[in-house]
């Protein structure tokens, strides 16, 4: 049986974004041939004006959150669809990343999501920050895509309070190699090496597809797999000498700190520690996320 006092805002948060999300596809398709894969649900192109080609480039951006974040998600969800990247045959797939789910509230209400919006992974695991689940993630994915040798050229680890500017991502990641990489911002009191950090922060850091599968099959990683998840996945790849391309973005991925304009320079890769509503809605207005939104009757800001 269901739990009394289910808040309605849960349920608002839930059903009403579908029509929101419908009409986002029918308004603000970009005009270029980049795949920005977030929805699904009412049957047109995933944000691409060329959808049935190959893309050349793409990658993977696994949120990893918790279930009963659904207003976080949504804001997500919102600020992502309203990029405009600009690359050529690229694509960018986002998905927010569970573990089992364990109420039945969570069970409705989740499931609605993947019938309405299709961008969430549950893992086989006990819902944990550092037990474990980065790990069950990148071992996960290969399983996941059997039919393709490699369906991503990268896998992104992400948190709910990291916003990516997904133009200066692609900027920063398409002319890297596609094998053996490890990039994020390195940690900075342990990078004496700026060229070889010893390990990425957990904010949003990739690691190529070769490496994803390494992780899957590796027993040194199973067998260490709980643990500050970004510093064990940086233990992974240097005791089993992997990740040798090393980039190292700590100059463009920082900490939310400030509300100035000079606190958001362009050349931004991401944003971290958005930990809450106002923190998002100044980053998301210095970015002029929403300067496409048209006048209209119906409504004034």
């Amino acid at each position: 049986m269901f739990e009394k006092g289910i808040s309605q805002n849960l349920i608002l948060v839930v059903i009403l974004p579908l029509a929101l999300a419908c009409a986002i596809f029918l308004y603000a398709v970009p005009n270029s041939n980049f795949q920005l894969n977030l929805f699904a649900s009412c049957q047109q192109p995933a944000l691409s004006s060329h959808s049935n080609s190959e893309p050349e480039f793409k990658i993977l951006i696994g949120i990893l959150t918790l279930p009963e974040k659904y207003e976080r998600r949504q804001i997500i969800r919102n600020a992502y669809s309203l990029q405009q990247p600009a690359i050529q045959n690229g694509q960018i797939d986002v998905r927010f990343v569970f573990c089992n789910l364990t109420t039945d509230e969570q069970k409705i209400f989740i499931a609605m999501e993947i019938m309405t919006y299709r961008d969430i992974i549950i893992l086989n695991c006990t819902e944990n920050m550092n037990k474990g689940k980065t790990y069950t993630y990148f071992a996960s994915l290969p399983h996941m895509f059997p039919e393709k040798q490699r369906p991503y050229d990268y896998a992104i680890k992400s948190d709910d309070d990291t916003y990516f500017r997904f133009n200066n991502l692609v900027a920063s990641l398409r002319d890297k190699p596609r094998e053996d990489v490890y990039w994020g911002k390195g940690f900075e009191p342990m990078t004496t090496d700026p060229k070889n950090p010893p390990f990425m922060v957990g904010m949003g850091y990739a690691i190529s597809w070769d490496l994803v599968e390494w992780i899957s099959t590796s027993e040194f990683a199973r067998n260490n797999s709980e643990g500050v998840e970004d510093i064990f996945v940086g233990m992974w790849l240097n005791i089993g000498e992997k990740g040798k391309n090393r980039y190292d973005m700590r100059e463009k991925m920082y900490d939310f700190h400030g509300e100035e304009p000079k606190d958001f320079p362009p050349e931004t890769i991401a944003v971290h520690m958005l930990k809450l509503d106002f923190t998002w809605a100044v980053t998301l207005r210095m970015f002029d996320v929403t300067n496409r939104l048209e006048s209209s009757r119906l409504y004034h800001l």
